[in-house]
């Protein structure tokens, strides 16, 4: 079975990209089954539930976050009532939401979504690594297919993520940078990994905010008002072949289109 991870996607020009290219990748490459962070989908910082009925309605089964859920207040109260829009695992388990959720792909095939959030450069939250090796047991015992957004800053800790779950889950895909990394690979133990999946959004922009807005903080060091970019909508992501009764990845591919003008 083939899953497409959507990378984060950034406001107004991040769903316009949506409305490009996923209904041409669902498509074209037989997807049964689709996760997309989308965290900063509302305006360019955090989601809210008409925004996250936009991204049920486009065709994505699970929507996963980090750091920025909390930014719009409507996310509070719906994400109780929500069980395919994620927030973090390790987060304090008074916390509205939850952290994982198995979901019946197209073709039959029960898939596992957890979205974990690091700890270096980020607030403190509990460990992310003891936090999904207790949930990996229940997961597990419902279905060998697991994927696992790692919204994280630091490389490394996402690549020790990505060797400490080897072998016990499908995926590791990284969030929260919004660069597209190069290091798509499939781990020895069958796992496929990649740092960051990449931004869905702006492509003209310093990771999905107006350039000159941050070019004036980085020459004056004054504070700015961030503003969402909104030309040259990209779509970057990734697509990942498992085997649906082992859950090993057999191939992960990367993906980044852009929507520019002729």
């Amino acid at each position: 079975m083939k899953v497409l991870f959507v990378g984060d996607i950034v406001g107004r020009a991040g769903r316009r990209a949506l409305t490009t290219f996923l209904r041409k990748v669902r498509s074209s490459h037989e997807v049964a089954f689709i996760v997309a962070n989308g965290e900063n989908s509302a305006g360019g910082f955090g989601i809210t539930p008409a925004v996250a009925e936009d991204l049920f309605d486009f065709g994505i089964d699970v929507i996963t976050s980090g750091n920025h859920i909390w930014d719009k207040k409507e996310a509070i109260p719906y994400l109780p009532k929500e069980n395919r829009l994620l927030r973090p695992l390790n987060y304090p388990p008074d916390s509205p939401g939850a952290g994982s959720v198995i979901m019946k792909a197209r073709d039959g095939v029960r898939v596992a979504v957890v979205n974990i959030e690091g700890r270096v450069f980020m607030r403190p939250q509990d460990c992310p690594f003891r936090a999904i090796d207790r949930e990996l047991q229940a997961l597990k015992a419902e279905t060998p297919v697991v994927i696992v957004d790692f919204h994280a800053e630091a490389t490394s800790e996402k690549l020790a993520m990505g060797w400490h779950l080897d072998g016990r889950v499908s995926a590791v895909l990284g969030t929260h940078t919004h660069v597209q990394t190069a290091d798509e690979r499939i781990l020895p133990g069958g796992t496929a990994y990649i740092t960051d999946v990449g931004m869905t959004g702006p492509s003209e922009s310093v990771i999905g905010v107006k350039k000159d807005i941050i070019l004036r903080r980085f020459l004056t060091s004054m504070p700015e008002r961030f503003e969402t970019a909104k030309e040259f909508p990209q779509f970057q992501a990734v697509i990942v072949d498992i085997d649906p009764d082992s859950g090993t990845a057999r191939k992960i591919e990367r993906l980044n289109l852009v929507d520019q003008p002729e």
